[in-house]
């Protein structure tokens, strides 16, 4: 079992966690960012981390993993490597995730989500609907890092490598926004 202090030393020697200003996907303001594609750089690093979150769901039936592209792409093909099960991924079409490049999930199913960091889950929650319209049963969801510190609800088993509280605000809230300090967007999805 992977230790706390090991996922934070691997998160700083692969340059994931920035501190700053940011605008996260989400639409909210931080003082940190997780830049956890970077972790997928390093094999050593994704294997070692995957293969801790893939433990958890060793004994859970899982027939599928699946994660929200682009983030999970790799992380998903890295779980199910670990977990000996076939892998796909969800990707948005104009602007709603969906199932594309003939992806399928079968009826009864149980599929695992994965996803690289989660703030508010929202990608999640996305994918979680495309499971349960399919007729897959969602076993669970699994993350790299949570950010919500454990506060999240998927209504389902939710398990990740490491759970940290990482402040974020609402625009008009933001404290950092009141200095006059600019944010940053460093993700890779578009703020509507």
């Amino acid at each position: 079992m992977i230790t706390k202090e090991r996922v934070l030393e691997v998160l700083k020697e692969a340059g994931v966690l920035l501190e700053g200003h940011f605008l996260l996907t989400s639409g909210r303001h931080s003082n940190k960012y997780l830049q956890c594609a970077k972790i997928f750089q390093y094999t050593k690093y994704s294997e070692e981390l995957c293969k801790a979150l893939a433990e958890k769901y060793k004994d859970a039936g899982i027939d599928l993993v699946i994660g929200p592209a682009i983030g999970a792409i790799q992380m998903s093909y890295e779980v199910s490597r670990w977990l000996d099960v076939k892998n796909i991924f969800a990707e948005r079409d104009n602007g709603v995730m969906a199932l594309r490049r003939g992806f399928t999930i079968e009826k009864g199913q149980k599929v695992l989500i994965v996803e690289d960091v989660v703030t508010t889950g929202g990608s999640v929650k996305e994918v979680i609907e495309i499971v349960k319209e399919a007729g897959g049963e969602v076993a669970g969801v699994g993350a790299v890092v949570d950010r919500t510190g454990g506060k999240i609800d998927f209504g389902t088993r939710f398990e990740s490598v490491i759970s940290m509280e990482v402040e974020s605000y609402e625009p008009d809230q933001c404290p950092l926004c009141k200095q006059g300090i600019p944010y940053i967007k460093p993700g890779s999805r578009q703020i509507k």
